[in-house]
């Protein structure tokens, strides 16, 4: 009869390392989302940069607006023309 030892050891390492991988999967979810959002954004900046000769828009690319777009996604863009809008 094996010991609790010798059976118990292989148990909690793998465990322990289902934990782990659980633990590490969430931020990496989140980190790739705030890299979507943050792609998806910028790409919606320089559409607007890119018009804003016609509409008369132009919004500065700069770590701030970076942090907004990044969070809010391209909601960030609007959020950022409407602070622009308003300060006029």
């Amino acid at each position: 009869m094996p010991a609790i030892g010798d059976i118990g050891s292989p148990v909690i390492i793998v465990i322990l390392i289902l934990l782990g991988l659980a633990i590490i999967k969430f931020p990496i979810k989140i980190i790739f989302k705030l890299l979507l959002n943050t792609a998806l954004g910028f790409v919606a900046l320089l559409l607007i940069n890119a018009a804003g000769s016609l509409i008369g828009v132009a919004i500065a690319v700069n770590w701030i607006n970076a942090a907004i777009v990044g969070i809010l996604g391209v909601s960030g863009v609007a959020l950022i023309l409407l602070l622009q809008w308003l300060a006029r």
